[in-house]
């Protein structure tokens, strides 16, 4: 009897000892995909600043004393207004006044409020939200494009009401 109750007591203090393991397995992996996700973003910060005077033509040697140092960037979403147009790039001021570059693709999906666009049917000082992913150049290449419209299109709505 006393092997059979000694057998049952390992056998618990074995089912703990797994559970805390694998407790432990699951914390340290939620742990290493934050990190993950932290160097990513500082990657992509560093690459748009290393890159920032190849990209628009700004000082030469970088300009880290004038870099806003409250957060990074982040590299998958941009939310601004297109100031520039180019052969399949677009310039986007987003809402730090910081400029981007939005490499287009063929497979980049572009719509606005009546449905999908293209390419062509973008304007200066359309104001647009963009997810993609960041490349190696500190650029974005977008995924997917939403065209918004105009501010006064909701200023009308509200009228009516």
């Amino acid at each position: 009897m006393e092997n059979q109750a000694d057998r049952q007591k390992y056998f618990d203090v074995l089912k703990v000892l797994i559970v805390a393991l694998f407790g432990f397995a699951f914390v340290m992996g939620v742990f290493s995909v934050g990190i993950w996700v932290g160097q990513k973003r500082a990657e992509f910060s560093f690459r748009w600043l290393n890159s920032y005077h190849r990209n628009f033509g700004g000082p030469q040697g970088g300009f880290l004393d004038n870099f806003p140092n409250s957060n990074l960037m982040g590299g998958h979403g941009i939310f601004g207004v297109v100031i520039g147009i180019y052969t399949n790039n677009l310039i986007i001021k987003d809402q730090d006044n910081m400029e981007k570059i939005v490499v287009i693709s063929t497979e980049t999906i572009m719509r606005n409020n009546v449905g999908n666009m293209n390419f062509f049917d973008i304007k200066i000082n359309d104001r647009v939200v963009i997810i993609g992913s960041p490349n190696g150049e500190g650029q974005v290449e977008a995924k997917f494009i939403r065209v918004l419209p105009p501010v006064t299109s909701f200023i009308k709505i509200i009228e009516i009401f």
